[in-house]
């Protein structure tokens, strides 16, 4: 189940094929890194780095032996040790939101000044938040590509605007309406929305909107990567 919150509450609860109806819910660019002045006008090449010369290294058959031993010792031990465990349970594959969203997502007021929000953003190493009301219910979606825009950065004739953008509170550069996912909702749905309008994630609110977690492409491919596998398309054919 998909939701749509602003600042005056629910606009939409649904499925995700008509998320794209709404005309507040707006397309975003992906964020990208943003480069110092210093970089891009100096032109020097990108450095280069090397592996240290090791004259082990130019003989594979060298360290070879002492390699296959230590690997067969360590299967020996492993496989003991698994004994020992008795059976193992079997491990469940990753379908919901829920079995891969943060649960302790970081948030922001927003009424917070834009510059203190960049520098709780940067704290945390994240790069996005929801935007959440005194009541813990999301009213938008901050994003630390929207605080720093490049053709904002520092330079001659641009100072200005760069102070008065760090002056300004959150809500006036928060992405709102924003669209948040019910943590029952199949992953495949999410990853769905996610192409489809551009954004890094999707606060996780029950129908009331209040914040219960976040799940954020990087939530998704650290899914593929661990153990339990991530299942994306068992059980029944299902539309997006």
């Amino acid at each position: 189940m998909f939701f749509v919150f602003g600042p005056s509450g629910q606009m939409y609860r649904g499925g995700p094929e008509n998320l794209t109806r709404i005309s507040a819910v707006r397309n975003v660019q992906r964020p990208q890194a943003l480069r110092t002045r210093a970089m891009d006008v100096s032109g020097d090449p990108a450095p280069t780095f090397r592996m240290p010369n090791n004259p082990a290294a130019a003989d594979p058959t060298s360290a070879a032996p002492a390699a296959v031993v230590n690997l067969r010792m360590q299967d020996a031990v492993s496989a003991y040790a698994q004994t020992e465990q008795g059976p193992q349970t079997a491990r469940q594959p990753l379908t919901k939101v829920s079995d891969v969203m943060t649960t302790d997502a970081l948030s922001v007021p927003p009424d917070v000044r834009v510059n203190d929000a960049w520098q709780t953003l940067a704290e945390h190493q994240v790069a996005q938040a929801p935007v959440v009301d005194a009541l813990g219910r999301v009213t938008g979606l901050l994003l630390r590509a929207d605080m720093a825009p490049l053709d904002l950065l520092p330079e001659p004739g641009a100072v200005k605007q760069a102070i008065d953008l760090a002056r300004r509170p959150v809500f006036e550069v928060m992405v709102s309406p924003v669209p948040t996912v019910a943590a029952d909702t199949e992953l495949r749905r999410v990853a769905a929305v996610l192409l489809e309008t551009g954004l890094p994630g999707l606060p996780v609110t029950d129908e009331a909107g209040v914040l219960s977690g976040f799940i954020s492409r990087t939530d998704i491919l650290r899914a593929v990567a661990a153990d339990p596998p991530l299942d994306l398309w068992s059980g029944p054919a299902m539309a997006l």
